[in-house]
């Protein structure tokens, strides 16, 4: 089992060194899994040799542009093309609620002489709440990170954490440090892939670099961060950190300890 970074990039990630941080689960048989699908998408699948075509299953963490912006290109271009097969979409119920009304309808729901809904372009699959879902015999749970919190309510939003190749995985997506509700994760899994802001102006929704300095090493050894801002990068691997993860770098997930990723070359 591979994972892909298509990009390792912030949302605002600019230029042609890198993209927004969406990903590719990949088995040996070809079946991959777009973790997030943000507004880079087109180029950064072309820029690996993939299109559109290889889409068939999808996971959204959150509602920001630079996970869900590419959704409208994928859901047409597959509906249109008839060598697709409708991709199966994978969300928690409460992000599912908003994806169709509040990003997606106002450009796909009129085709042709119809309206359309998002069961026209997705095979929608509506996570509960601590429920998990099977991709390719792997069950996936969504973990309810912190991002945003406005004061007034908490953005929906879900990293994920799987087992592979007798490995525990976390990816957390866009998340704040919360160990209310992240310290378990990062205390059971045998690797960790962590967003990781590291602007010289915080913005105070994503994990920053200084503050994930001050983890417990225990817990920064099994750590990838991604997610930067573009500029100079800290010494990661000084601090105690696997490293930064780089666009194009892929991991290979092997039944053995203590390595439980093997990152392999990264073509930029």
């Amino acid at each position: 089992m591979k994972l892909l970074f298509l990009g390792s990039g912030s949302a605002f990630t600019v230029g042609a060194n890198n993209y927004q941080s969406n990903m590719l689960l990949m088995d040996e048989r070809g079946r991959k899994l777009l973790i997030d699908c943000g507004s880079d998408i087109r180029f950064s699948l072309h820029d690996r040799g993939y299109s559109y075509q290889d889409i068939t299953d999808i996971y959204i963490s959150h509602l920001h542009a630079d996970h869900v912006g590419g959704m409208e290109f994928i859901g047409l271009t597959t509906f249109f093309d008839p060598r697709c097969p409708k991709p199966n979409l994978y969300l928690s119920k409460d992000v599912a609620a908003k994806l169709w009304y509040g990003c997606l309808a106002g450009g796909m729901q009129s085709i042709g002489n119809e309206l359309a809904d998002i069961d026209t372009f997705f095979n929608v699959h509506k996570v509960g709440r601590n429920e998990h879902f099977i991709w390719n015999d792997i069950q996936i749970f969504l973990v309810r990170v912190v991002h945003i919190d406005n004061g007034y309510f908490l953005m929906p939003s879900y990293g994920i954490f799987f087992t592979i190749g007798g490995q525990k995985v976390f990816i957390t997506t866009d998340a704040q440090i919360s160990l209310d509700t992240t310290q378990e994760y990062y205390e059971n899994a045998d690797i960790i892939f962590h967003d990781c802001e590291t602007s010289r102006f915080p913005s105070s929704v994503h994990a920053h670099y200084k503050e994930l300095v001050d983890l417990p090493e225990r817990w920064k050894n099994k750590m990838w961060l991604y997610g930067y801002q573009p500029g100079h990068l800290p010494d990661a691997k000084s601090a105690g950190f696997l490293g930064f993860v780089q666009r194009g770098q892929i991991f290979e997930f092997y039944n053995r300890v203590p390595n439980p990723a093997i990152s392999t070359a990264i073509d930029r």
